[in-house]
């Protein structure tokens, strides 16, 4: 309780001090008035993260598209608090974007855990690039669902697959049973390696590093440019290329705010969304293939790929999951997640 208190408390002042700090400023020039917007946009990752990269590529496209009419502010995870925190400020206000993860939302949007589901994705990223783009299940359904709790999703994108470091083999499910593994605080992702007979256990992201040092934690799940930017590799002895499930996020909006804004200053943010979306695979896929070899030469971490065997032992156990995520959201959550696999599976089919 007194947790809660300190965390209810510690927003309050964030948002105190934020207040005021959006900005609209009537200039003159040539004899015309103008109005600049200043805006004020957060992320859940460090500088020089996909997300830091993503959000500066954001920020650029949108002040370009406004002729200087837009100035936005970034904020990396930590300079107004934590990705919880990140997201209620959106909720509440206090900020105008912010990147919104799955893994830290899942109990204010609980739907949005599908995106957590193990060998839900397709193997193709063309595949979830057209999806992400044109999906009824995400862009309207889920997007719905957030929607009703005060958050405007303006894009679904990828940060790549998650891969698992360990201080053990764990190749197949039988080789996880009791390990301490680190999670984000997501229902499903815990269910997730719960299937697996793995004992996971959610720790901040700041604190992964020591915890793996120190032995409180065994292992942990990421995107590779993560892995070696967090330099887990240090701490770890084996480095699984599982590709079990994407890293989803996606870039949201203060919907009171988007609806105050001329047309003109909406089509913008909606255009930007779509460009920078596309954008977020080149990124993902330069900044993971470059970590990826910079992890080999710095270290001698032992890489291990699974086989077309082993991810299939991996698939059935993980279903245990789905059935976890129906029983904890419901029949709306239900539907949209047999949407969304239909909807893959319909492309999959279609492209071979």
């Amino acid at each position: 309780m007194k947790r809660i208190i300190l965390s209810v408390v510690s927003l309050m002042l964030i948002i105190t001090l934020l207040a005021g700090c959006s900005e609209e400023e009537t200039v003159t020039s040539d004899g015309n008035e103008e109005v600049i917007y200043h805006w004020r946009f957060a992320h859940e990752e460090n500088n020089g993260s996909i997300q830091d990269v993503y959000v500066k590529k954001f920020v650029e496209t949108l002040e370009e598209k406004s002729n200087g009419k837009i100035k936005v502010d970034i904020y990396p995870v930590g300079q107004i608090g934590d990705a919880t925190q990140q997201a209620e400020l959106l909720q509440n206000g206090g900020i105008e974007f912010a990147i919104v993860s799955p893994g830290n939302t899942g109990t204010l949007v609980p739907e949005n855990q599908l995106l957590s589901l193990h060998f839900l994705f397709s193997n193709d990223m063309e595949i979830n690039q057209k999806i992400f783009k044109e999906s009824e299940a995400l862009n309207e359904m889920l997007s719905g669902k957030y929607m009703e709790k005060s958050i405007q999703v303006l894009s679904y994108w990828t940060e790549g697959t998650m891969e698992w470091t360990t201080n053990r083999p764990v190749n197949t499910p039988d080789k996880w049973n009791g390990v301490k593994f680190r999670v984000m605080p997501s229902p499903i992702t815990v269910a997730s390696y719960e299937a697996y007979g793995a004992n996971p256990t959610p720790v901040p992201y700041m604190e992964v590093y020591s915890g793996l040092q120190l032995n409180m934690i065994e292992g942990q799940e990421n995107p590779i440019s993560a892995i070696e930017e967090m330099k887990f590799y240090e701490v770890q002895d084996y480095l699984t290329l599982a590709s079990s499930n994407l890293y989803m996020t996606c870039t949201c909006i203060n919907p009171d705010f988007f609806n105050g804004l001329p047309e003109e200053y909406q089509q913008m943010i909606l255009e930007t969304a779509d460009e920078v979306q596309d954008y977020s695979f080149e990124i993902q896929e330069e900044l993971n293939g470059r970590a990826l070899e910079m992890i080999q030469e710095v270290s001698d971490i032992e890489v291990v790929t699974l086989t077309d065997e082993e991810r299939e032992m991996f698939r059935e156990a993980s279903q245990s999951a789905y059935d976890k995520y129906v029983q904890m959201v419901g029949e709306d959550g239900e539907v949209i997640l047999n949407t969304l696999i239909e909807e893959i599976g319909k492309l999959e089919d279609k492209k071979e």
